[in-house]
């Protein structure tokens, strides 16, 4: 995809991994290619530095954010929810560098593109609460990665969601009233944050997408996985990544159009 004007920056927030004793911020390379590929902006990684960043600075000269899948699960004492079971993996540095850069990138309108745990997250710093265990719920079922499968067969298309009429998914798929997407998680949405539209539930009822109400740009979270290679190339996932990078494009126009130019318009 190519541009006439210059790329637009896409934020990716980092996970903080322990690898053998030393740190590493680190984003995975289906996300970066996603963003270059179908989106057509560059992507710049936004370390995991909690309060050591300056989100204002962040904010000013980014032009969309793209929350990834990870490892780890938003902690619960962000939302009020019962302690984590023993074992389970958290990031309070990417926690602690993603919420208030949410807060802030939707109160300025920069784009947001919110992907599995990014959904997660996005609902927490909104206000909302998580299931942390969905496939333990009555009538739910197992949404969780099937380890049990070749590493390149675990994101094949696993079941169908329902899109909301009218909403911002179903404009961004062309009026699509049904997809299918692939699964891998655990943790889900519990009560979605009041500044959330669900715009997309699975057969069992797990909210599957939710965008932002009243937003002026995209700001759409999603609990399945588009960026994988297995799912990148579909029309839904590619319909997702261009909308994103066309409001990516429009906030870059607006950020480089002078005081002069905009009063002469």
């Amino acid at each position: 995809m190519i541009f006439d004007d210059s790329l637009p920056l896409v934020g990716i927030p980092a996970c903080l991994v322990n690898d053998e004793g030393r740190k590493i911020h680190r984003v995975g390379d289906k996300y970066i290619h996603a963003i270059y590929d179908v989106s057509g902006c560059a992507a710049v990684l936004v370390p995991a530095m909690g309060d050591r960043h300056d989100f204002r600075t962040l904010i000013d000269r980014l032009d969309g954010i793209l929350l990834t899948g990870g490892a780890s699960n938003v902690e619960p004492e962000h939302y009020d929810g019962v302690p984590s079971r023993r074992g389970t993996l958290h990031d309070a540095s990417r926690d602690n560098t993603t919420l208030p850069l949410i807060r802030q990138a939707v109160a300025a309108s920069v784009p947001v593109f919110a992907i599995c745990r990014g959904i997660q997250e996005l609902n927490v710093a909104l206000g909302g609460t998580l299931h942390q265990l969905i496939h333990e719920l009555p009538g739910k079922s197992d949404h969780r990665m099937d380890r049990r499968l070749p590493a390149a067969e675990r994101f094949v298309p696993r079941h169908t969601i329902a899109i909301t009429p009218d909403g911002v998914l179903h404009r961004v798929t062309g009026g699509a009233a049904r997809e299918i997407v692939n699964s891998a998680h655990a943790q889900a949405i519990d009560k979605p944050a009041e500044g959330l539209k669900v715009e997309a539930v699975s057969e069992d009822g797990v909210i599957e997408a939710v965008s932002v109400i009243g937003s002026k740009t995209f700001s759409l979270g999603v609990q399945w996985h588009p960026e994988h290679p297995l799912a990148v190339k579909t029309p839904l996932s590619i319909a997702l990544f261009k909308a994103f990078g066309a409001a990516c494009h429009d906030r870059e126009r607006a950020r480089h159009v002078s005081p002069e130019r905009t009063h002469a318009a």
